[in-house]
């Protein structure tokens, strides 16, 4: 096979491309998770207890269930 038929342009998938900036609520989550992942949690129920020790709330400044932070992964997703 050419070398030319094995090579692919690049495919920029949903999280990679944004139609717009980041909030200041999807940074502060996003920074949260990455500190989580990076201290080992890889559970929702561990995860979710991180982000409310942390004093990380949702959009409307609440605690964080399990249910509300998969609706808004599912949201923030798109």
């Amino acid at each position: 096979m050419e070398q030319e038929a094995r090579i692919r342009e690049p495919e920029n998938t949903i999280w990679q491309t944004r139609l717009r900036p980041q909030t200041e609520f999807e940074r502060r989550l996003a920074d949260a998770l990455e500190r989580a992942f990076a201290g080992g949690v890889t559970e929702l129920g561990p995860l979710v207890a991180q982000l409310n020790a942390d004093g990380v709330r949702d959009e409307n400044h609440r605690l964080w269930t399990e249910e509300s932070f998969c609706a808004a992964m599912a949201r923030l997703r798109g």
